[in-house]
């Protein structure tokens, strides 16, 4: 199984950006974490701050992955491209948010992703990537 994760804008930032909210590990050290958990699944990362760059890369998932995880950060509550592409595609998106988005403003529990999305897992911090894994795990 080939998997990609695609993170949104700030998501380089984890490890610096608001601990309280996204803790102290930097997604790279997470992820290398992830790939020792799951040496099974190919797994690859992509990050981007930029809407068009993540457009694409979701569009390049119908040719070169078997799903998707995908934590858009703001664009989650912006972005109807990003919502279109995902209902373009063939293949699985999983939305991700490591914080419990609608425990925070108000602006944040609106989801252009949700809809077109095969599920969503929000509000376990880091480990709601493990738990997309596994949903793609259990056919």
């Amino acid at each position: 199984m080939k998997l990609i994760i695609i993170n949104g804008p700030n998501l380089n930032m984890l490890g610096k950006r608001e601990p309280g909210i996204y803790g102290n590990q930097s997604f790279e050290e997470y992820f290398s974490d992830l790939q020792s958990r799951f040496p099974d699944i190919e797994l690859s990362y992509y990050q981007s701050n930029i809407e068009g760059e993540i457009i694409t890369k979701i569009q390049e998932t119908d040719d070169h992955f078997d799903g998707a995880i995908l934590n858009a950060g703001a664009y989650t509550h912006t972005s109807i491209g990003i919502g279109d592409v995902i209902k373009a595609i063939s293949k699985p998106v999983i939305e991700v948010h490591i914080s419990n988005t609608f425990g925070r403003e108000e602006f944040r529990h609106q989801s252009y992703i949700s809809p077109n999305a095969k599920g969503v897992i929000l509000g376990f911090g880091l480990q709601s990537y493990d738990l997309a894994i596994y949903s793609f795990l259990k056919k």
